[in-house]
């Protein structure tokens, strides 16, 4: 690993091309990006969700689980970003990755065919149509299956 520790940086918008080293958190669209610790450059995104990962930020640092496993990268780094330092974790196989691809499809369609996951809208705001239940359900269903 080319990273041992990331500098985090809460932005709006990810910034073109990723500083080395910088971990780029937006809130606003619920993801995190950065360049593959590796050192290979690769830009990798994970999307904070009830499915995806889960963001940790204590005041100082800040750690994402699960892994990060770049697995469509030529790279095929994968690793852990706890308190800000990323800890190296161990290769995966191809069946190992098929395994966790469809685990994760079936994760996805369960928590998001249930109704009750979609957010409640605020009664002080004035819904437009692709904030509504049904456009965000189809925005979700279109990022995650394409």
């Amino acid at each position: 690993m080319r990273y041992r520790t990331l500098e985090h940086h809460l932005v709006k918008h990810f910034p073109e091309p990723l500083e080395q080293g910088i971990l780029y958190v937006s809130m606003e669209y619920a993801s995190v990006a950065h360049s593959c610790c590796c050192g290979c450059g690769e830009e990798v995104i994970t999307p904070l969700s009830p499915t995806d990962w889960k963001m940790t930020f204590d005041g100082e640092t800040i750690s994402l689980w699960p892994s990060i496993g770049s697995w469509t990268l030529a790279c095929r780094s994968h690793y852990v970003i706890d308190k800000s330092r990323v800890r190296v974790a161990e290769s995966w196989s191809d069946a190992q990755i098929e395994a966790e691809r469809k685990r994760d499809r079936r994760a996805k369609t369960r928590h998001y065919e249930n109704s009750e996951s979609i957010p409640k809208l605020s009664q002080n705001l004035q819904p437009s149509e692709e904030s509504t239940k049904a456009g965000w359900l189809t925005r979700i269903r279109r990022t995650l299956f394409g």
